[in-house]
């Protein structure tokens, strides 16, 4: 039993050696991708549009209270009753446009961002497999980075076609 301990132990460091690290930091490489513009301009207009709705429902919202404002003194209690569930049902139904619309917009930002990550993550799937790397660790999830560590950055971003 202790020959083993001993031989794991002289043989376990030479392993560990034997692996290659290396890293890439995924929010600058991401950042650099040019798919990253197209996506964000692509979210702007969809934002836009819904600004747009928002605006014009808010638009309406306020001229529907500042015409209640002014006509509150001459209604019946019926009539202001009727006209104030009217303004409270318009106010929740745009509070439920803002709320779907900002769902609306992540799901459409997930959307586009899925294929650009795996594009990304091919890139540096092969860039680790060229390298010869039993790990590719993310840098910004690192505590040390060695100044003789394998940088794998350069190799993705020439991947991906990146300056």
């Amino acid at each position: 039993m202790k020959k083993i301990i001993l031989i794991l132990a002289m043989v376990l460091p030479m392993l560990v050696n034997a692996q290659k690290i290396g890293h890439v930091n995924s929010q600058e490489l991401l950042a650099a991708m040019p798919e990253l513009k197209g996506m964000q301009a692509k979210l702007d207009t969809l934002a836009g549009q819904y600004e747009t709705q928002f605006a014009n429902m808010q638009e309406e919202f306020n001229k529907k209270v500042a015409e209640f404002q002014q006509q509150q003194s001459t209604m019946t209690a019926g009539v202001r009753d009727f006209r104030q569930q009217e303004i409270v049902e318009m106010e929740q139904r745009i509070q439920l446009f803002y709320q779907t619309a900002q769902k609306d917009i992540q799901a459409k930002q997930q959307e586009y961002l899925i294929p650009i990550q795996n594009r990304m993550l091919e890139a540096i799937k092969k860039v680790g497999a060229a390298q010869g790397c039993t790990y590719v660790m993310d840098a910004m999830a690192m505590l040390y980075i060695a100044p003789d560590a394998l940088d794998l950055m350069p190799a993705v971003k020439a991947e991906l076609g990146i300056k």
